[in-house]
């Protein structure tokens, strides 16, 4: 299956796409034990090829699962969704996107997310997606990450996407085309959208390292479809998947 990833600050010197890798044991919310750093340098990745990487999932996993440590993997998952229900998550429209002028690998996008002014955004996705195809596309945004200085351009945020499982393969998330810039991305059911709590701050998110708490449990389903492990990302039109551009030019 595919792994979800946040892509800001690619390859700048020391900085590559930030993966997400399974993790065999899940810590507990809130937790003290730091993870691996979203910024913390990875292995550079480059996009080769363009097929799709929504396989099935594994079916065998539940049922290699010890039953005596049931009651403890279940609340870790409720650990797990606590801490992403405090990530401000929404849908975004890419307003303009263009080159970063002192960072060949970045892109510059003005992204509106409901707020009176559009974010301003570095994202690491000139080795993966076409300049003309962000602009006017609809994104997800992670909102509540305190803002970096990415070679002179103020960065507040990060745009969501795919990784399949051999990382050579990166797709911006989609939100449906009906849902609203600005709206509450969330993990769950339709009851579940009436009972989130208010975001973290970002001081809270970095200090608490939430999202490197969430970022390894996030993936993409048979269908394509974002989840946390088995809550789908959902938002009020429908839910959240991996772009299709990589099979449609294939198809083409």
């Amino acid at each position: 299956m595919a792994t979800t990833i946040g892509l800001r600050s690619l390859s700048l010197s020391s900085y590559s796409l930030p993966l997400l890798r399974s993790c065999k044991t899940i810590p507990s919310y809130p937790f003290t034990r730091s993870l691996k750093s979203l910024f913390l340098p990875y292995n550079r990745v480059i996009l080769k090829g363009c097929p799709s990487f929504c396989v099935s999932p594994n079916v065998n996993a539940e049922t290699t699962a010890p039953p005596e440590k049931e009651t403890d993997n279940n609340d870790n998952t409720d650990n797990i969704k606590n801490a992403a229900n405090l990530l401000d998550i929404r849908v975004g429209r890419i307003i303009k996107a263009w080159r970063h002028e002192e960072a060949d690998s970045l892109y510059v996008e003005e992204v509106d997310i409901g707020e009176p002014q559009p974010r301003i955004i570095c994202s690491g996705l000139v080795n993966y997606i076409p300049l003309e195809l962000l602009q006017d596309a609809k994104v997800v945004v992670l909102a509540n990450l305190k803002p970096r200085n990415m070679r002179g351009v103020k960065s507040s945020g990060m745009l969501m996407a795919a990784s399949d499982a051999s990382h050579e393969n990166v797709e911006l998330l989609v939100p449906p085309d009906a849902a609203v810039p600005g709206e509450t991305i969330w993990f769950g059911t339709e009851q579940d959208k009436d009972n989130q709590p208010d975001p973290a701050t970002p001081n809270q998110v970095q200090k608490k390292k939430i999202w490197e708490l969430v970022q390894p449990h996030l993936k993409t389903d048979v269908s394509c479809t974002a989840m946390l492990g088995e809550h789908l990302m959902q938002t009020s039109a429908g839910v959240v998947s991996k772009s299709k551009r990589m099979e449609e030019k294939k198809e083409r």
